[in-house]
């Protein structure tokens, strides 16, 4: 690695760092340097402490990987967290969830909300998120203020929404929030038609005239439950995913949400189009949606990323516990002990929701000249030991309360635990407000 011109502005040594990126490996005595917010360096630690740099922190114990990456949630939800717990999807969503939006969601519930979700997030090694929630251009100005990466993706239904009074009203904000933002260094803007149930053909061609003309990401529930593909199948005579196709949107910018259903017809489309899945573990686990195929996707050849979906419906925004799930569930869904091991589980945390977001060349791996997204884990603590295989630890004996680190664009959002943008004993306590007018006037 040849010698940084220029002072770096951070140095950090690491017992570990995992660039996730050659995969499989692990580089011990190794350091990371930073300068104007990108990696400016890698390599082994005896050459780095000859390299001038303003800041160099000693890490032991603990591992340096890319930030993690949430790849499907709905951020203000977090103020809906155990309301209607134990329930089947259609039921959650139309008894409850929804009946609950269209009274409590306005653009104070989301600026609130989507505050405790960057927080738990950070908190928790996440980096960038997807969110696809209301009041959008409300949720990126919290993005925008955190310091956090993310896809905003605008909501788009075919009755209407908190924010927008029909689709054509969501899609017009959704082109304005992607013009006023498509230099924003930490923000993409996304289209996010719900779900091919809530969502008619006529809408689904003009928002995929619209992602063409700006070359903008689709993110899309599908393939969530058995109910919904029999219903399409009955109803229309084909299975949504097929008929996605058939109105052109899969493609390498589409992103599939859940996809627990997935035949070898729906298997075949998703090769072709090189169209994304985005896993959600737990939520499916939850509602009783049933089991995305993983390792059938990744021995294929489709990219597998990996989401927490909605605090309502998880009940958290722990990346690496869902990643757990993944992997644990993997296995037992393939009846293969070896099927998502654990440094592909961090890469389909990392990388591969990277690719899914469209974001792979700017982050999810540690890379010279991509974006510093850092995540330092602390593997010190009596349950990680000992450690022959920090990866396998990070994965299987881990908790995200061993989250030490976090740096997005080589800011430190995350200081030894400690949150050094945002207030949380204030997010606690508002959200607490929130629960009580909830609670208090619920039906």
């Amino acid at each position: 690695m040849p010698t940084p011109a220029a002072a770096l502005d951070l140095l950090l040594l690491p017992t570990w760092l995992v660039p996730v990126e050659p995969a499989g490996v692990v580089l011990k005595e190794h350091a990371l340097g930073i300068r104007d917010g990108r990696i400016a360096f890698i390599g082994p630690r005896n050459e780095a402490l000859k390299l001038e740099a303003t800041e160099v922190r000693e890490l032991p114990g603990t591992l340096l990987s890319p930030g993690l990456i949430n790849a499907h949630g709905h951020a203000a939800m977090t103020l809906f967290r155990g309301l209607a717990d134990d329930l089947p999807l259609m039921t959650w969503l139309e008894q409850h969830i929804w009946p609950a939006e269209g009274k409590w969601v306005d653009e104070a519930f989301v600026r609130d909300g989507t505050d405790l979700a960057i927080a738990e997030q950070i908190k928790g090694g996440i980096t960038c998120f997807s969110d696809m929630y209301f009041f959008p251009k409300v949720a990126s100005e919290r993005v925008h203020n955190s310091g956090i990466r993310a896809q905003i993706a605008i909501p788009i239904l075919d009755f209407p929404i908190p924010g927008a009074s029909d689709a054509d009203e969501a899609i017009r904000q959704g082109v304005e929030l992607f013009s006023d933002l498509k230099h924003h260094p930490r923000i993409n803007i996304a289209f996010g038609p719900h779900a091919p149930y809530t969502v008619g053909d006529e809408n689904l061609e003009k928002i995929r005239v619209i992602a063409e003309e700006l070359d903008a990401a689709i993110h899309m529930h599908v393939h969530e439950t058995a109910f919904e593909v029999q219903q399409s199948t009955e109803q229309r005579g084909e299975r949504p995913l097929a008929r996605l196709a058939r109105l052109g949107l899969l493609g390498p910018r589409f992103q599939a949400v859940h996809m627990t259903q997935i035949s070898e017809d729906d298997l075949a489309l998703l090769v072709e189009s090189n169209s994304s899945v985005i896993h959600c573990p737990e939520s499916n686990l939850k509602l009783a949606s049933g089991f995305c195929p993983v390792e059938r996707l990744w021995q294929a050849g489709v990219n597998v990323a990996v989401g927490t979906d909605g605090a309502a419906s998880n009940n958290d925004l722990d990346l690496l516990g869902e990643t757990r799930t993944a992997a644990l569930l993997a296995k037992a869904v393939a009846g293969s002990a070896t099927a998502l091991d654990a440094h592909r589980a961090l890469r389909m945390a990392t990388l591969n929701g990277a690719r899914a977001l469209g974001l792979e060349t700017e982050t999810g791996s540690l890379e010279v000249g991509k974006a510093a997204d850092l995540v330092a884990f602390d593997l010190s603590g009596l349950a990680q030991q000992p450690v022959y295989d920090p990866v396998s630890q990070l994965i299987y004996a881990t908790g995200r309360d061993c989250v030490k680190h976090l740096w997005v664009a080589g800011k430190q959002l995350l200081d030894d635990r400690r949150l050094t943008r945002l207030d949380e004993q204030r997010l606690c306590a508002t959200a607490t407000t929130w629960g009580q007018r909830i609670s208090g006037h619920r039906e």
